[in-house]
């Protein structure tokens, strides 16, 4: 998994959206070409170093990765959310500030964020009148906020993402469009 909710295949080096579509690309004609290359090139490279089983240089890869480090989880991020309402129009607004003071190397690492449908989650019963925002921030645990199901305005100024290095502070602001309703269309990884 590379990211939240993003799926990726390193063989055939392709991203997908959800674990649906993941698993349908390894039944599909370009990953089965990519495993018989593989396959191809293992048995040729293990003829070469004289091994009988094929396998072995793939169960050595798979047993160093093991002795790596697990990776350590500081908690939750600090947060706060704003609920307003724009001057101009008086759209719907929210602000979210999430803080995230243990962060190392805040100058190579940036929050990312994505939008959630309600079907997607499986902490809840899905309810089409919700949708989720998720931030996410390695060692930190993903946060998720439970979000009105209407369309996001992203016009300029409208949907806006601030990464303060100094202050290890992530701020994401995002208007609704009023008057609209629907679901939401928006579930790219920012």
């Amino acid at each position: 998994i590379i990211g939240f909710g993003t799926y990726e295949c390193k063989l055939c080096l392709t991203l997908h959206t959800n674990e649906a579509n993941y698993l349908a690309h390894t039944q599909g004609k370009k990953h089965q070409a990519g495993l018989a290359r593989r396959a191809a090139m293992e048995a040729k490279l293990a003829r070469k170093e004289g091994e009988t089983d094929v396998m072995m240089p793939l169960t050595m890869a798979a047993s160093k990765a093991g002795n790596m480090e697990a990776k350590i989880r500081i908690g939750r991020p600090g947060y706060e959310v704003s609920k307003s309402r724009c001057p101009e129009n008086n759209a719907r607004c929210l602000t979210f500030e999430l803080h995230y003071p243990e962060l190392d190397d805040a100058r190579n690492r940036q929050p990312r964020h994505r939008f959630m449908s309600a079907y997607e989650q499986r902490v809840e019963a899905p309810d089409k009148n919700y949708q989720y925002l998720l931030v996410a921030c390695e060692p930190y645990e993903t946060v998720a906020f439970k979000i009105p199901n209407e369309p996001i305005d992203r016009g300029e100024g409208r949907f806006v993402t601030n990464w303060d290095v100094d202050r290890k502070v992530f701020t994401l602001t995002l208007h609704f469009l009023e008057g609209q309703t629907g679901s939401n269309k928006n579930s790219d990884v920012q």
